[in-house]
C-alpha cells in the first residue's frame, strides 16, 4: 500500500472547520496525485461521494459524507453500474412471486431477431440458467449477457416504475447492453419458465412490453463526434435515451445493502437473509476463488473489477481486504461504487466516483484513456481515502465479522 505522511493526515483529522464542499479537494491537492483532474475537472467530469462510518459500542453505524463536484445534473454514461439494482430487483421479483428461490433452473423462450432463448449454462454446476447463477456472472465479471437475462425478467417497465417507488429518482434503465437495438425492441421481455429438478413447471412468466417510453425530459449530448458503422459522424452523441443512473443514488443503493437497517424502509429492497448473504459473497469474491463460474487467473486478475486501490495492477488483493462493489466502463466512462473493509486494520468505509476519459471527444472508436487517466486516479482515490481511515481516530473500532465470508 501507498502510504502518505502520517503527519499530514493527521493534520487533516485534527481540522474540524474544513467544509465538505472543500474536504476532498484539500485532500487531493495535499496528496500531489491528481493535479490533472484538479486543473480541469469539468473536462474529467470527476465526482465523488466519499463516506466516512462510525460505530457507536453496539456497532451501530452513523455516517458523514463528503463530496467533490457531486452534481445530478451533470449527466455520465453509467456503463454496468446499472446491473446492481437490477440483481437486486430479480431477487425481490423472486421473492414477490414466492413459488421458487433464486436457484431454480430456468428457461428462456426467444425474441426473433432480437433476443435468443436459453436451456443451458456451461457455466453453472448443474448447466442450467438460474437468477442467482446470472447474478453472480454480473458480479464476477459484470456478464452483459447476465444482465440482458435479469432485465428481460424483471421487465422494462416494471424495473424503471419499482427503482422509482423506492426513492431513486436519478435511475433509468431502458436498454440491454453489449447489443444494438431499438427503442421498441429494449422495451420487449421474453418469457421464462422455472422448473423443480424432475423437471415440473413452478412458475411461467409470460413475455412483456413496457409501455413507457424511457428518456430524459432534456436532449443529452457530449462529444465532437462518434462512429457509426465504421463511418465518423461529425456531430455530437447522442445519450438521450441511454441508461441514467447518479452517482448519489448509487451510493444509496449500496448502502441499503450493506446497511439496510440504516435506510428507511420505503427505500429497501424485498430480500431474505440469504439474499444479503449472497449479496456480500459474490459482491467481494475474487474472480480466481470461483467454481462455478470458473476463470482463468491470467485473464480475469483480483483487480478484474474492482477498481479503487488496485486500478490496473495485477498484484493479488491482500487477503484482509474485501471490497464490495459494482463497477462501470463504456463510452470513456469509469465508474466505481463500493464498500471497503480492511479485517485487520478495522477499517471501512464507502466510496463512490465517476470519471471521464476521453480525450479526442470522439465516441466508439475505442480510443479512451482508462489505462493512462482512469485506472491510475482510481487506485490513487482508494489509496488516498484508505490511508486517511488508518489515521482516522475511532473512538470504537467496528466489528466486521458480518462481512467475513467463505469463498472456497
Amino acid at each position: 500500500m501507498k502510504h502518505f505522511l502520517v503527519g499530514f493526515l493527521l493534520s487533516l483529522i485534527g481540522v474540524k472547520s474544513l467544509a465538505q464542499s472543500s474536504f476532498l479537494q484539500d485532500l487531493m491537492k495535499q496528496s500531489g496525485k491528481f493535479e490533472i483532474i484538479l486543473e480541469n475537472p469539468s473536462k474529467y467530469k470527476v465526482q465523488i461521494i466519499y463516506t466516512q462510518i462510525n460505530r457507536n459500542k453496539g456497532n451501530i453505524p452513523t455516517f458523514n459524507s463528503f463530496y467533490y463536484q457531486l452534481d445530478s445534473s451533470n449527466y455520465f454514461y453509467p456503463a454496468s453500474t446499472i446491473k446492481l439494482p437490477t440483481v437486486l430487483m430479480a431477487l425481490e421479483k423472486v421473492n414477490k412471486i414466492g413459488k421458487f428461490d433464486k436457484n431454480v433452473a430456468l428457461k428462456i423462450d426467444p425474441i426473433p431477431n432480437i433476443s435468443d432463448g436459453v436451456e443451458i449454462d456451461s457455466t453453472s454446476k448443474d448447466k442450467t440458467p438460474s437468477i442467482a447463477h446470472y447474478s453472480k456472472k454480473i458480479f464476477l465479471i459484470s456478464d452483459n449477457d447476465a444482465f440482458n437475462r435479469l432485465y428481460e425478467f424483471v421487465g422494462q417497465e416494471n424495473l424503471n416504475n419499482e427503482l422509482k417507488k423506492k426513492g431513486y429518482n436519478n435511475i433509468r434503465i431502458s436498454h440491454r447492453l453489449g447489443v444494438s437495438l431499438k427503442e421498441y425492441e429494449n422495451a420487449l421481455g421474453n418469457s421464462f419458465s422455472f422448473y423443480n429438478k424432475r423437471g415440473k413447471e413452478l412458475y411461467f412468466k409470460e413475455k412483456d412490453s413496457s409501455k413507457v417510453k424511457y428518456s430524459s425530459e432534456f436532449p443529452i449530448k457530449m462529444g465532437k463526434g462518434f462512429y457509426k458503422n465504421e463511418t465518423l459522424i461529425n456531430e455530437p452523441f447522442d445519450f438521450t435515451s441511454k441508461n441514467c443512473f447518479g452517482l448519489m443514488d448509487q451510493q444509496s443503493i449500496l448502502k441499503s445493502i450493506i446497511f439496510p437497517k440504516s435506510i428507511v424502509e420505503k427505500n429497501r429492497f424485498d430480500l431474505k437473509y440469504s439474499d444479503y448473504r449472497f449479496l456480500y459473497k459474490y459482491m467481494s469474491e475474487k474472480p480466481s476463488e470461483s467454481q462455478y463460474p470458473k476463470f482463468d487467473s491470467s485473464e480475469y486478475c483480483d483487480s478484474y473489477v474492482k477498481f479503487f486501490m488496485f486500478g490496473n495492477s495485477e498484484n493479488k488483493i491482500p487477503p484482509n481486504i474485501r471490497i464490495f462493489n459494482k463497477v462501470g466502463e463504456a463510452y470513456g466512462f469509469l465508474i466505481d461504487n463500493a464498500y471497503i473493509v480492511d479485517f485487520k486494520q478495522k477499517v471501512e468505509f464507502m466510496l463512490s466516483a465517476v470519471i471521464y476519459c476521453n480525450e479526442d471527444e470522439v465516441f466508439n472508436d475505442d480510443k479512451y484513456e482508462y489505462e493512462e487517466i482512469g485506472m491510475p486516479f482510481f487506485e490513487n482515490l482508494g489509496n488516498l481515502i484508505y490511508n486517511y481511515e488508518l489515521s482516522r481516530k475511532k473512538t470504537f473500532y467496528p466489528n466486521l465479522r458480518k462481512f467475513k465470508i467463505k469463498y472456497n
